[in-house]
């Protein structure tokens, strides 16, 4: 069976069909692409940024400032300076610690040879006094000499005092100094007691009215008080090792019945020390 065809009644119109004007090229629409696949992997070379303007924020607990050169400049001093600093620091350090160990040290020997050797302090007195040239008759300078017997003991058993030059032994009276001497140089061995003269001369002495009348009144009185002060530089031998140089202090008072080659001690009343250094 075949198709029925039925013509048209009127052909078309130009106006109503026009057929597509050929364009140019460049207005074809392009063709549909298919979407990109990324590369797998960047190129090993970094592409430098384009040239502009940028903005960049960054925290505040990131933001570094610099200093301005005499700053910069200053902190390189300080900095120089810290490992001198703490290089005497750890230095002085060291000096306390070594100077802390010998103090140590010394307190150790000093305790044992306390334990060992039991030290004891020497005794000194005055066992006589005979007294020239006071003649309080007339107004005369005096020069008065006395002939002073020191007792000195030494009570320790295994320590010796060695006696050196340069002692001193003056008279009082008064706060007026009367004569002068000093000690013989030798040397007191352990337990020992030792009696020793020494003479003491003075010239010259002047006294003042008040001074002449109350050394002429003690002797009216039978007593008459004057001050004994020796010094003496020492040395401690303990064994066969002697320390530092040490002086020995003594401070008598003595009263005496008369100013006489005879004069008897009435009373006598010594203290002594020993300065260390």
């Amino acid at each position: 069976m075949a198709d029925r065809v039925h013509p048209r009644d009127s052909s078309p119109s130009s106006s109503e069909f026009k057929p597509p004007a050929p364009s140019s090229p460049e207005h074809h629409p392009r063709p549909p692409q298919s979407p990109m696949k990324p590369p797998d992997s960047l190129p090993d070379k970094s592409v430098p940024p384009i040239p502009g303007t940028y903005v960049i924020k960054i925290p505040k607990d990131q933001v570094y400032r610099v200093p301005p050169p005499e700053n910069a400049k200053r902190f390189e001093k300080l900095s120089r300076k810290k490992p001198r600093r703490s290089a005497f620091c750890c230095c002085f350090c060291w000096f306390l610690g070594l100077l802390l160990t010998l103090i140590i040290l010394a307190g150790i020997a000093a305790a044992v040879l306390y334990l060992v050797f039991r030290p004891k302090a020497p005794k000194y007195s005055i066992d006589s006094i005979s007294i020239k040239g006071f003649n309080l008759s007339s107004s005369v300078p005096l020069s008065p000499e006395f002939d002073v017997t020191v007792r000195a003991d030494n009570p320790n058993g295994k320590i010796g005092i060695d006696y050196r030059s340069g002692s001193s032994v003056n008279i009082f009276y008064d706060d007026v100094k009367l004569c002068n001497g000093k000690l013989p140089v030798f040397y007191q061995p352990s337990n020992n007691v030792t009696l020793f003269v020494t003479a003491l001369k003075g010239s010259g002495i002047e006294l003042a009215s008040g001074v002449h009348k109350a050394l002429v009144d003690g002797e009216n009185k039978g007593t008459v008080r004057f001050k004994v002060k020796i010094r003496a530089p020492v040395k401690i031998k303990v064994g066969s090792v002697k320390t530092w140089k040490m002086t020995v202090k003594v401070n008598c008072d003595v009263s005496v019945d008369k100013l006489k080659s005879n004069a008897q001690i009435l009373s006598k009343d010594c203290d002594y020390g020993v300065d260390l250094w």
